[in-house]
Formats: structure tokens, sequence, C-alpha cells
């Protein structure tokens, strides 16, 4: 199983940079000088900051020649920061779940020696009644994402099927995942693995996350829309055309 963490900004390609320049322009000057912007932190995290690029993304037609992780991080990032979520650290480690979830193999659960993933919630809290200390800490880390991202990305569907299907409702899917994430931040590997104070702010604040996605999901329907991939929003950086 793969650990997400906050390093979606250190994932950016040269499409991304060329995007950059088209919408900033004289505010960031060549190419050169960008680069050497974005390896500051600071700098870095002020021009990604800059309102035009979220209207840039928004706004422009066709497929976008961005890396997913750049489209989600800036999106995610300007909507928490309009719910109170300043934390850029949060904001990113979101991004890299959505741009990990949008695929669906990526988002499966398969435990070390099994063959086939688990689908469900309840399969997953079975599963860490037997599972050992590192394992059941990626499987609480996965099932506190996989609830962030279906609740936040999906909700209309969570209501759907809930009124119509007696399934789990949104707050069934907040309740998990805050919970979920609230065990993965004590454990010793989340401080291993630096993310300890994300999960913790997840956990806090699950409610506040989700519903700034659901306005993401809102904003972009075609997000929301499972039989549309992201990958037709996008025309990634080194993906076969």
């Amino acid at each position: 199983m793969k650990m997400i963490q906050s390093n979606c900004r250190a994932q950016f390609c040269a499409e991304d940079i060329d995007f950059i320049i088209s919408v900033l322009g004289p505010k960031v000057g060549t190419a050169e000088c960008l680069v050497k912007l974005l390896a500051d932190e600071d700098s870095r995290d002020l021009i990604l900051d800059d309102e035009a690029l979220l209207h840039a993304l928004l706004e422009r037609r066709g497929c976008l020649r961005v890396s997913s992780r750049f489209y989600f991080y800036i999106l995610v990032r300007h909507v928490f920061r309009r719910s109170d979520l300043q934390d850029r650290a949060v904001a990113d480690y979101v991004a890299e779940v959505l741009a990990e979830f949008a695929r669906a193999e990526r988002a499966a659960c398969l435990l070390p020696g099994a063959r086939n993933p688990l689908d469900y919630f309840v399969d997953m809290l079975a599963a860490l009644q037997t599972a050992d200390d590192r394992t059941s800490f990626f499987v609480r880390v996965h099932i506190g994402n996989h609830s962030l991202f279906l609740s936040g990305v999906f909700p209309d569907r969570i209501r759907f099927r809930s009124e119509t299907r007696g399934f789990p409702d949104l707050r069934y899917f907040e309740g998990i995942g805050r919970t979920q994430f609230r065990m993965a931040s004590d454990h010793r590997l989340a401080q291993r693995y630096d993310v300890a104070r994300v999960l913790s702010t997840l956990a806090e604040r699950f409610e506040t996350t989700r519903l700034a996605l659901n306005d993401i999901s809102d904003r972009l329907f075609s997000l929301g829309d499972p039989n549309v991939p992201v990958d037709s929003l996008l025309n990634p950086a080194g993906a076969k055309p």
C-alpha cells in the first residue's frame, strides 16, 4: 500500500511551469527564473496562491496541459483558504489524495500477500482485527482517505443511494473517516512519514474539508460524475495521446 504524503508541490512538471508562465507572465519572468523561484518554498507558495492561476484553470476550455497534481493542488488550496483551512500541507495532502484516487486502480486497498483488494469499508474494518501494527496504520489511513474522497467528490451519489437503497449516508462516511484519521495520527508511523499534523487536522475538520471538496465538485460537474474520468479533463504530462 502506498503512503500518500504532502508532496504535490514537489512533483510539478515542465507543462505546469509553462502554464504558470502563460498565466502570470512578467510576474515570474522566464522559465529558468520560475524554476529557481519554485525551488524556494516561500516564493513557490506565494506564486501558487495567485488567484489568476485558479481562474485560468476554471476558464480555459479544452484539455489542460498540466499535471493532475498541479491541477488539484491549485483547486484545493484556493477552496480550502475560503473555508479557513489555511495549512498548505493539508491542501497538498488532499490534492495528492485526489490525484491518486482519480484513477480507480490506485484507490484499491490491497493488503500484503492478498490477491484481491478490499472494496468495502466493512471488509477493511474487519481486516484491522488481524492486521499487524504497520498494516493497520496503512489501512486506517486508506479508510480515512477513501471516505474523504467519496464524500467530498460524490456527495450526491451517496445521498441518492442512502435515500433509495438504504446505503450509508454522509454522516457515516464522516464518522468513519474522522475516527480512522484520528487513530492513524496517533500512530508512530504518522511521525515517520511526517503526516501526523495533517491527519490530525483532517480528523478534527473532516466535515469542513468534505464540504470544501463538495464545492470543487459542484464547480466542476464532470469531476463529480463517476462516468467521466479525471484524465478527460487534463492532458497530463507524459500521458499517451
